[in-house]
């Protein structure tokens, strides 16, 4: 397996050894990291990619900056399961290279423990979310 960027392998780490209710707290946990959207973009969706797959409307931004990937998304508060996905691959992929990302496994997640706790068409909205963002770094 490929080895994941650092930031990301220490939360998938993090997961794996925590107990199930745990894991559970720190999905709703990683809902609250996601900062609100920059002015540029807070009114500007049509700026943003949408991940239909997601149950949610969610909204996706990267940008490249000196070789280093910046990322935005956007989720309703009442989406915390999609919210903290959000705020895992935050975690673990800012600042992050593009190639570091692109070769993140698309199912990485599947490691978390998260399948005891998240439907499976939820979990295809995480899937769906990192497809996106390596489109956008691949185009």
């Amino acid at each position: 397996m490929t080895a994941l960027p650092p930031k990301l392998e220490a939360v998938v780490n993090m997961f794996q050894k925590s107990p199930k209710a745990f894991r559970l707290q720190a999905l709703l946990d990683f809902s609250k990291r996601v900062p609100p959207l920059p002015e540029h973009l807070k009114d500007n969706h049509d700026q943003m990619e949408q991940v239909h797959e997601c149950q949610s409307p969610f909204f996706l931004f990267s940008e490249v900056e000196d070789g280093k990937v910046h990322l935005y998304f956007d989720a309703p508060p009442e989406a915390p399961t999609v919210r903290g996905f959000a705020g895992i691959l935050l975690e673990g992929l800012q600042g992050a290279t593009p190639e570091e990302i692109l070769n993140v496994p698309d199912d990485f997640y599947f490691n978390m423990g998260l399948t005891e706790l998240i439907t499976p068409m939820r979990l295809r909205g995480m899937g769906a979310i990192l497809t996106r963002l390596k489109k956008q770094l691949s185009a």
